[in-house]
């Protein structure tokens, strides 16, 4: 039988926000709210990228959506609409969550890809930029004072959807606008660039394509770090899809190590595109295998301080890739209530000790009078497992399947608990005292 021990002393580190996601809770142009299920899931940041879907809808987010006229003075209110994605954000800190602002542009598939070109000045480009965060921090434009902390510049230039510039053109811009955001907003954490991945490093047949992102990093972190060039990086982000959990945490190490090595040992390393990959991913992102992928990742990014936070891709119900929702009917999907299940995690705040000896990823917390652990079993058959609490005064266990979402099954007046869990599940227990 397996087993998990949980303590009341804490570990002495928190449970990190990784159940973070893509997008906010309200979606097709404000039809579709879940922002109660955002605040029951305690998601702590939305990252603003492909908001609405093609192009940003022409009104969310994007740095040409939000200054669509280029000739116009960047240093005028009136040059700006801010009207949509105001909303957009009011609506994400009122369900508790903070917004994860990239700045840039959403992915564009069209032929000419007009809308993804180097700016025509990037000195402008940045100013607009520092406009956007006075206006979401400051007030400044009739806005407001949210305390965003993480701008994110730019995504996945390595792709040709996302940067038809070159790569001395997107470090250029980079440069500019970094440099610009700390000067004028000491506080926030400036980064990105949400590089495409890490894939070729654990793949000795990847294609030059892939190597290409490898390349980029080395370049991108020795061209900010030489005197001449040089710009802040509080944060480097990077993206993974992947059936392999394993794979997310070996990544995760990866880029960790790398930015080490190049001297960003205060770096954060944040995971802002993750999701299940593989054949029939649509469908299986959202059912118990995506569900118990979800958790499982989680747990084991929890294991290591390699990631700072980690954001899901996508929390949009109308994107393909929206796994927290079933398409069409906007639903909860299985993945949602993994998610959920690591924000009750999460809202404990710190990591309890515990002892495991258990072949299923697994994480534990508490918050001094209450203790919880979440054991996920993705693909691997079905295994008895035994929940203890020393000193608890109750137990009680909870089932995420095809059936439960993340129902209660069980209680015992006591400080342990057994069950089993089957493929593909997700258990969360809570004890009390």
């Amino acid at each position: 039988m397996d087993f998990i021990t949980v303590f009341k002393e804490a570990s002495g580190r928190p449970i990190r926000p990784l159940n973070g996601v893509n997008g906010g809770p309200v979606t097709h142009n404000f039809r579709h709210d879940a922002s109660q299920l955002f605040s029951d899931a305690h998601i702590p940041y939305c990252r603003l990228h492909d908001i609405e879907g093609t192009l940003g809808r022409g009104k969310f987010v994007d740095v040409r959506n939000i200054f669509p006229i280029w000739s116009l003075d960047e240093n005028d209110p009136a040059s700006y609409d801010f009207t949509f994605t105001d909303e957009y954000l009011r609506r994400i800190h009122e369900c508790g969550a903070e917004a994860f602002y990239r700045l840039g542009e959403t992915i564009d598939h069209g032929y000419f890809k007009a809308h993804v070109r180097p700016p025509q000045d990037n000195a402008k480009w940045a100013r607009i930029c520092a406009n956007i965060v006075r206006h979401y921090n400051e007030g400044w434009a009739n806005g407001f004072h949210y305390g965003i902390r993480y701008w994110e510049i730019w995504n996945e230039p390595e792709n040709p959807p996302m940067w038809q510039g070159t790569q001395a053109e997107f470090f250029a811009l980079y440069r500019e606008t970094a440099n610009l955001l700390k000067r004028e907003f000491p506080d926030i954490k400036v980064g990105g660039y949400a590089s495409c991945g890490v894939y070729a490093a654990f793949d000795e047949n990847a294609n030059d394509f892939y190597r290409l992102f490898l390349t980029w990093i080395d370049d991108f972190l020795a061209h900010i770090k030489a005197p001449e060039t040089a710009a802040p990086l509080d944060f480097f982000s990077w993206h993974i899809y992947s059936s392999d959990p394993s794979a997310v945490q070996a990544h995760a190490h990866y880029c960790r190590e790398k930015l080490d090595a190049a001297g960003f040992t205060q770096t954060e390393s944040i995971l802002d595109e993750w999701n299940w990959a593989g054949e029939d991913m649509f469908e299986r992102m959202r059912d118990m295998t995506g569900a118990s992928f979800t958790a499982d990742v989680m747990c084991r990014l929890q294991q290591n301080d390699d990631t700072a936070l980690a954001c899901y891709y996508d929390a949009q119900p109308e994107q393909a890739y929206g796994g927290l929702f079933y398409r069409h009917t906007a639903d909860p999907s299985r993945a949602y209530y993994a998610i959920k299940a690591f924000g009750k995690l999460l809202a404990m705040g710190a990591e309890a000790k515990a002892d495991a000896d258990t072949q299923l990823a697994a994480a534990a917390a508490t918050d001094g009078a209450k203790r919880a652990a979440v054991v996920s079993n993705y693909e691997k058959e079905s295994r008895p497992i035994r929940f203890s609490f020393p000193g608890a005064s109750k137990v009680s266990l909870y089932l995420l399947d095809e059936t439960h979402d993340l129902s209660l099954i069980a209680e015992a007046p006591c400080d342990t608990i057994a069950t089993v869990c089957a493929k593909n599940t997700v258990l969360y227990a809570e004890a009390e005292g």
